[in-house]
């Protein structure tokens, strides 16, 4: 079992910048590639980022490629997605989500994350 807690989400003006963190309970945080998707009232849940199990491989949706960083600290059980550039369009309710354990891989489907947080808002005034 995972549980995954996100935060560090608020107002922001556009162009500027905002650290998201993600934490995980449980002892296979290490052995999940993770992701990081956003969800807006009326649309589909948007791929935004993931990364392997080391973090040696990331991958990131074209809306937010140059814009966002996805990384982790395994010895911390933490998740994070630093943003910067920031612009309406990246309002968004920003949820983490985990795969199933030994699954080492980045993915950009939301079918292979078996585990996913709450989410927390981020708000991009113009």
């Amino acid at each position: 079992q995972v549980q995954l807690v996100e935060s560090g989400g608020g107002l922001v003006q556009a162009g500027g910048s905002l650290r998201l963190s993600c934490a995980a309970s449980g002892r296979t945080f290490s052995t999940r590639a993770m992701g990081w998707f956003r969800q807006t009232p009326g649309k589909e849940r948007e791929f935004v980022a993931t990364i392997s199990c080391s973090g040696g491989s990331t991958r990131y949706g074209d809306s937010v490629k140059g814009r966002f960083t996805i990384s982790r600290d395994n010895a911390k059980n933490t998740l994070y997605l630093q943003m910067n550039n920031l612009q309406p369009e990246d309002t968004a309710v920003y949820i983490c989500a985990a795969r199933t354990p030994s699954s080492c891989g980045t993915s950009s489907v939301s079918t292979d994350f078996i585990s996913w947080g709450q989410g927390t808002q981020v708000t991009v005034s113009s």
